[in-house]
């Protein structure tokens, strides 16, 4: 979490803040099929079986600046680092928009590559 005091009082922003607001942000680039969970969050997929847009998503910093670090999929055919460049300016651009902090890098690891036909958004069910 990261707290900061203003002439207002105290405000602070959770890490699920952050995850539920860059996963957004990545789920609607072009090209992203899904996020990659890590560590538990790797367990509640396989056990709920579901696609969730706020994993393998880690953010640390402070009040002055952080770093992202994103595990997605993506489709195969599509140039990765168009694909990494779009997902690098939206995240910068809704994280400092929503929050104030700077943004200070974005590490995009691409964990895997789909060879489904069609892209899928995260946010729908899995069929």
């Amino acid at each position: 979490m990261i707290k900061y005091e203003t002439h207002l009082g105290q405000i602070g922003i959770s890490q699920r803040y952050f995850e539920k607001l860059i996963g957004n942000a990545v789920s609607s680039c072009y090209g992203v099929t899904n996020m990659i969970p890590k560590g538990m969050k790797w367990w509640r997929s396989k056990l709920v079986k579901r696609r969730f847009a706020d994993t393998g998503i880690k953010v640390r910093g402070d009040r002055q600046s952080i770093v992202v670090d994103l595990h997605i999929s993506v489709v195969y055919g599509l140039n990765i680092a168009a694909i990494s460049k779009s997902i690098i300016n939206k995240v910068t651009y809704v994280v400092e928009d929503a929050t104030g902090i700077k943004v200070e890098r974005v590490i995009v690891h691409v964990e895997q590559i789909s060879f489904s036909k069609r892209l899928e958004c995260l946010h729908c069910p899995k069929q």
